[in-house]
């Protein structure tokens, strides 16, 4: 695993560079995508990207926890999580990449 962790302006140079759009409208096109996506899951939508996956938003209800520290018992408050689900397409792609990638690793 590389570590690499992929920026917005990496997505915004990876548009520029595929698509031919200037560097500033890369960058605007992927903001616009970004904040549509953000938009629509605070909203409660559910959010489905053909080939890559879902994201929706769940709700938990209040609970009961534990400090670790202390083993004290704390209520936790009701709230929204997001959730990625990745599509079965995504799946294949990544434990492809994890069986060729083993088997360089063989040789």
């Amino acid at each position: 695993m590389s570590g690499k962790t992929i920026t917005r302006a990496d997505l915004s140079e990876a548009v520029y560079r595929s698509v031919g759009l200037s560097r500033t409208e890369s960058a605007d096109l992927v903001k616009l995508v970004i904040d549509e996506i953000s938009d629509c899951i605070v909203r409660g939508e559910q959010v489905k990207l053909s080939s890559f996956g879902s994201f929706l938003v769940r709700s938990k209800g209040e609970r009961i926890g534990r400090n670790p520290k202390t083993g004290e018992e704390v209520p936790i408050s009701p709230r929204r999580v997001m959730v990625f689900k990745p599509s079965n397409v995504l799946k294949q792609k990544i434990n492809a990449a994890l069986s060729t990638r083993d088997d360089s690793e063989r040789d």
